[in-house]
């Protein structure tokens, strides 16, 4: 079993064969570099409204999610790096994603060209009509409407099968999870003795106010890419008693400070965990309504219960027509997001600027299409090197 002194070390080089297996993979590990890029990000990029941002909005970090009461929607995942800024950032990061995915899939540039377009598209026509209607059936792409189908049919035994590899109510420790420090059990069991924890586990709509919560088992917990290095548990919680009682999932994750750029002056929690709940209410209310923000051991962690509903888009590998459909509606996810934040004046402004930009009726914009082959161009000799540096990595580990 793993230590906790020699987790620092074991979790580098996990985070380093991730990013190694592919170049999509590193794109969504080395946000580091794209935010640098962004220091020096040429000026014709627009300067939109303030408003909450992912900051690190790529592919995997969108997908179905459950509100409350059971009904789920396509929303942003992931918000580590939420932030009041600027929101082409997370135009620009989507596209090189979905770029990225592509090249991966070996389209043409003529593809990625059309991808580009078809982003813009599906963001401006959010902005333009309204962007609280649910109906967004004609911009589902086929992919996207089989893994709803999917997330809406699942239940407790399927999350388990994916995330524990047991039906058990055990967190089986090894690969995965590892086992927690004395200190740890006791400050997880404080964690879920409050009120607070308490409240956002009951609020699922099969529970009760008054249902009792108990905490049955908890790890150090293996998962995400950049993410890797910072504390991450799960907790096993039974809720309810007796023949009623129902099981839960809980992941537990330190929040660090955000590395996307933030408007100037803008007003955010000093708090990260408070930050991160704060722009996921604003963002995904499916999510953020599930989250809360405490302490452990010292350290700011947001918490939230993790429902068989909850799934990451994964395309292996995409045709021409799939990738352009996927660009235009995951843009529009990302539009009805953030304009949500937006009077209809701010929003119709950002939509006038953003159409000014386009050269043509359906060209990307240049200071979107400029970003994205610049962006390549930087990832891709770095997951080159960084294969090159994990090989010889490896080849020493394997002589020592």
């Amino acid at each position: 079993m793993t230590e906790p002194e020699d987790r620092a070390a074991k979790l580098a080089r996990i985070q380093s064969l991730k990013m190694a297996k592919s170049a999509q993979a590193f794109v969504r590990g080395s946000t580091v570099s794209f935010y640098q890029w962004l220091e020096t990000a040429p000026s014709n990029v627009p300067d939109g409204p303030p408003v909450w941002i992912c900051g690190d909005c790529h592919l995997g970090n969108l997908g179905p999610l459950a509100d409350n009461k059971g009904r789920v929607s396509v929303q942003i995942r992931d918000l580590d790096q939420t932030v009041i800024g600027n929101p082409a950032h997370d135009l620009i990061r989507l596209a090189l994603s979905l770029a990225s995915a592509a090249r991966g899939s070996d389209l043409p540039g003529v593809t990625t060209a059309r991808i580009l377009e078809q982003l813009m598209l599906g963001y401006e026509a959010v902005l333009a009509g309204d962007f609280q209607s649910e109906d967004e059936k004609a911009m589902r792409p086929d992919v996207v409407s089989d893994l709803l189908a999917k997330s809406v049919r699942r239940r407790w035994r399927q999350l388990a099968a994916e995330r524990l590899d047991t039906a058990k109510p055990i967190l089986p420790l090894g690969r995965k999870f590892w086992p927690l420090t004395a200190e740890e059990r006791n400050a997880m069991g404080e964690i879920f003795a409050t009120k607070e924890a308490h409240d956002m586990v009951t609020r699922l709509q099969s529970r009760g106010d008054a249902d009792p919560m108990s905490l049955i088992d908890a790890a150090y917990w293996i998962k995400g890419c950049s993410s890797l290095g910072r504390l991450r548990y799960a907790a096993m919680l039974e809720v309810g008693q007796n023949k009623s009682a129902t099981l839960c999932l809980v992941d537990v994750k330190e929040s660090v400070s955000a590395a996307a750029p933030s408007a100037p002056k803008a007003k955010m929690p000093r708090d990260n965990a408070i930050r991160i709940v704060t722009g996921a209410r604003a963002l995904s209310p499916n999510l953020g309504e599930r989250m809360i923000a405490s302490r452990f051991l010292g350290k700011t962690v947001v918490i939230r219960e993790l429902t068989p509903q909850d799934l990451k888009l994964e395309v292996a590998h995409m045709t021409p027509k799939q990738s352009i459909a996927l660009a235009a509606y995951l843009a529009g996810v990302v539009g009805k997001a953030h304009g949500r934040q937006m009077t209809a004046e701010t929003r119709s402004a950002w939509l006038k600027d953003l159409r000014s930009a386009r050269a043509g009726a359906l060209e990307a914009p240049t200071w979107l299409w400029s970003g994205v082959v610049s962006l390549l161009s930087i990832h891709e000799s770095a997951y080159l090197e960084h294969c090159r540096r994990f090989a010889l990595a490896e080849a020493k580990r394997n002589e020592a």
